[in-house]
């Protein structure tokens, strides 16, 4: 009779049943997940080991926005060559002919013939050539001839004539130790200089760029194998507990929680393996401009996250921020050509006071061109002046108020210096205590993970041992996974405020 009690209150049929019953759905998982592992391998994508220095080298020969960037300085030099299209020799030239007919019919007063006069003309002039000189002169030669025939009262009135002159004009006061052509040139060389350094930030900023995108993929892929290995431990202990629900150690209702704990740590792996693929692409985008072409292509990196401590003077951080920021050089190349500008706003408040001068020869002869130019190379008719003109506005309005204002804008970008010097300073203050603060944020990390790993060690054999729960071991399995997902962020983070501090100073 007590046995029959026995077998009929024993439960470990009941949990023989229930086990049976769970068993199938877990096949069937096991087996699916094997399908899902051998597509997977049978379509990875290609895999290519990639460096950092690799990377960097094909963001700046591929990356779009360098590409983009390379055209400043091209533009800019081109801009500067117009400026000095100022300096161009100018070569003009005209030829034409003249008739002319007048007199005959009755004077009214003798009441006598008229003479009739006709005319005939033909005449070349020429600018030969006339231009600016870097020091404000202008210059212009000259030459023209002509030739006239007809006839006065039936007189012939056939002759020639030229001349060949230089003439020169230099200014003393306005326009004379800047003018616009030398503004300018002055402030293109300034532009060319400002689009190098902006070329120059583009180059350091997707540099950086590319290298906080490598540690984020290198992190991501940690994050997987942290994952993975959350699973892994999870899955041995659903298997031990299975094992001892079999022998009666356990119920089925708490080999559940080992379940839950399965299928929460697989959907964690599947966030971590989408953020892998984002990760993937990111980088892809930034060193590739053909992004098809490496859609397919799973980048392996070989270099690893520095542990090392490394410590930065502040006083000598500063300095080189000060000295070598592009932008910074940038703002100071602004003052420069506002200091230009202000300086030919200056010079336009002085009336014009020019010093002219010319010099050449005249001829005349008969009605042959030859006449004419044989007396030209002869020189026997000279003719020149010199002399000094003036002039000026009476209030000189608009030139006092662009000096005025450009003194203004002087001040105001001085001022902008200043502040970007100030930014500069915290900024690079700010990182390297930003960089001090991750490394011994990263060292405390790896305390914790080592401390729950061996909190998790000692759970697990208190569990074999029967003195502690399946609650309690998943729990310190939760915490190891959090721990090393955290010591990873922290590494990442930390090599990261290094590539921003090498950036900002």
């Amino acid at each position: 009779m007590k046995s029959k009690l026995n077998r009929l209150f024993d439960p470990k049929p009941q949990m023989r049943q229930a086990f049976a019953a769970m068993k199938i759905p877990v096949l069937l998982a096991l087996l699916i997940g094997a399908g899902v592992r051998a597509t997977a391998q049978t379509n990875a994508p290609e895999a290519r080991a990639i460096s950092l220095q690799d990377c960097i080298q094909d963001a700046l020969a591929k990356n779009l926005d360098l590409r983009i960037a390379r055209y400043s300085p091209q533009q800019a030099q081109l801009d500067l060559a117009a400026a000095y299209a100022g300096y161009d020799p100018i070569f003009s030239m005209g030829g034409q002919h003249n008739y002319s007919r007048s007199g005959g019919g009755i004077d009214p007063v003798t009441r006598l013939p008229t003479p009739t006069s006709q005319t005939d003309s033909d005449s070349f002039s020429s600018s030969m050539v006339n231009g600016l000189l870097p020091w404000g002169t202008t210059y212009s030669f000259q030459g023209n001839v002509s030739e006239t025939y007809g006839q006065i009262g039936g007189s012939p009135t056939d002759q020639s004539r030229g001349s060949a002159s230089v003439t020169l004009a230099q200014p003393l006061l306005k326009n004379f130790w800047i003018n616009g052509t030398r503004l300018n040139i002055r402030v293109g060389k300034n532009r060319v200089q400002y689009s190098e350094l902006a070329l120059r930030q583009s180059i350091m900023f997707t540099a950086t760029t590319v290298e906080k995108a490598y540690y984020d993929l290198i992190a991501a892929r940690e994050s997987v194998k942290v994952q993975e290995k959350a699973v892994e431990i999870a899955s041995a202990l659903l298997n031990e507990n299975k094992k001892r629900v079999e022998f009666g150690a356990m119920t089925p209702l708490d080999a559940q929680d080992a379940e839950a704990q399965v299928a929460s740590s697989q959907a964690a792996l599947i966030r971590a393996q989408q953020a892998l693929g984002t990760q993937l692409e990111i980088l892809k985008g930034l060193i590739s401009d053909n992004f098809a072409a490496w859609s397919e292509l799973d980048l392996l990196p070989v270099d690893t996250l520095t542990t090392n401590r490394q410590s930065f003077e502040l006083q000598q951080s500063w300095g080189t921020a000060l000295a070598r920021r592009p932008d910074l050089l940038q703002s100071k190349l602004d003052v420069e050509r506002q200091g230009v500008t202000l300086k030919y706003n200056r010079n336009q408040l002085f009336p014009e006071l020019d010093l002219v001068g010319s010099y050449g020869h005249n001829a005349s002869g008969a009605r042959e061109f030859s006449g004419a130019f044989n007396q030209i190379g002869n020189g026997s008719q000279p003719a020149y002046y010199y002399g000094a003109q003036i002039s000026f506005p009476l209030t000189s309005t608009g030139a006092r108020a662009a000096y005025r204002k450009g003194k203004l804008t002087l001040e105001t970008l001085l001022l902008d210096l200043k502040k970007l010097e100030q930014s500069v300073l915290i900024q690079v203050h700010n990182d390297i205590g930003t960089v001090n603060a991750d490394y011994d944020g990263l060292m405390a990390s790896r305390k914790a993970r080592e401390f729950a790993e061996a909190a998790l060690e000692a759970e697990q054999v208190k569990l074999q041992n029967g003195k502690s729960t399946t609650y309690t071991v998943l729990q310190k399995q939760r915490d190891v996974t959090a721990a090393r997902a955290s010591e990873i962020s922290a590494l990442t983070a930390y090599n990261k405020a290094l590539s921003q501090l090498s950036l900002d100073k």
